[in-house]
This record gives C-alpha cells, structure tokens and sequence, in this order.
C-alpha cells in the first residue's frame, strides 16, 4: 500500500484553495480487501474520537470531535456502497445497511468506545440539479459531530465544501478488484488517514 504526498494535484472538482494533505493509495484485490479497508477505516475512526477525547480531557481548550465528512468517488458498481457497509459492521452495527439511493440519506447509530457515533450515509445520485441538496435540507447533517458519507457527491456541485477525505474508487488493471485512492484535506482527515 504504497503511501505518497499529494500537495500536487486535487483528484476531483473541488474548491482550488483545497491543498491534499495525504494521499493514499489501497489496493483492493476482492470483497475480503474491501471489508478489511472498511474494518481499518472504522477502528482509525475510533482511534480519532479517542484521542480528541483524552486531548479534550487533559486540556479544556483542545477542540473536541467534530465529525468527519467523508466523499465516495467511483462508478455505478465501484464498491461505494459496499465500503460504507464495510466499515459500518465494523463500528459494530448489526442491522440492515441499505443503499440510500431512493431515500437519499440513511442514518445509523452505533455504540462505541468513546460513546455514540452518529453516522450518516448519504447518495445523490438521483439529483440533477445541485439547488436540490440546498432545498433538502441536509446541510444540518454535516453541523454534528457525526460522519457524513457521500456517494455521488459531484451532484451537490460545490455546495458540499471541501471534505476531511475523499476516497476514489477504480477498477484495477486485471478488472477483478478496485484501487482505492484517499486524499486527506483537513487534519483530523490525515488523522484518520493515518491510521488506514
């Protein structure tokens, strides 16, 4: 899982003042490397929340967990979904993880060690316009402290703001599995990043 420095080029559309932070490239050979990416990025959440915990514990002043607002680049088939799902058992949810493609955003809750995580798992796919994630009403979501998990966020135009993480999904060169690509554009997003 080669590890480089990516301050030279942004992989999507966004805003030109975001600066990359971390790139990371993961080489996802099958559903097994999926879930185990998905496993790796819940316990580096959990890691995050500890650590703003005990920081925030020791010295008042230190910022406290402000959520992470995660984007999910690929094609219809990319492995999007199977990633939230992926890193959702691994936080500990035991239910149904539904594709919000028709109700367009599916919330969950899990208990973990640091306390409650709230997550939220967002497809715009079905918009057409990005006006339609202004008039939704969604932008409240990304005000907690939760995670925001967008599929198709390029629909939202520039409306989202920068992300703490972007992942990018490809099919690799064989066409059996994915390469997943994540760039970090805030602290807490290398943060996290850091402990993939």
């Amino acid at each position: 899982m080669p590890d480089s420095p990516g301050h030279d080029h942004a992989p999507l559309s966004l805003d030109p003042s975001a600066a990359v932070l971390l790139e990371r490239r993961f080489d996802l050979a099958d559903a097994d490397a999926t879930d185990a990416f998905g496993a790796r990025f819940a316990h580096a959440l959990d890691s995050l929340r500890a650590k703003v915990a005990q920081t925030s514990a020791q010295n008042r002043d230190a910022p406290p967990f402000h959520g992470l607002h995660v984007q999910l680049h690929g094609d219809l088939g990319a492995g999007k979904t199977s990633l939230v799902r992926a890193t959702l058992r691994a936080l500990g949810h035991t239910g149904r993880v539904r594709s919000p493609t028709y109700t367009l955003v599916e919330p969950y809750t899990v208990a973990t060690p640091c306390g409650e995580l709230q997550l939220y798992h967002f497809d715009l796919y079905r918009f057409s316009d990005p006006a339609e994630w202004a008039d939704s009403g969604f932008r409240e979501y990304f005000a907690q402290d939760a995670v925001c998990l967008v599929e198709w966020p390029q629909r939202a135009g520039g409306l989202l703001g920068i992300p703490d993480l972007v992942f990018s999904l490809e099919p690799d060169a064989s066409g059996e599995g994915r390469v997943l690509t994540a760039y970090a554009y805030s602290a807490s997003g290398k943060a996290c990043l850091e402990r993939c």
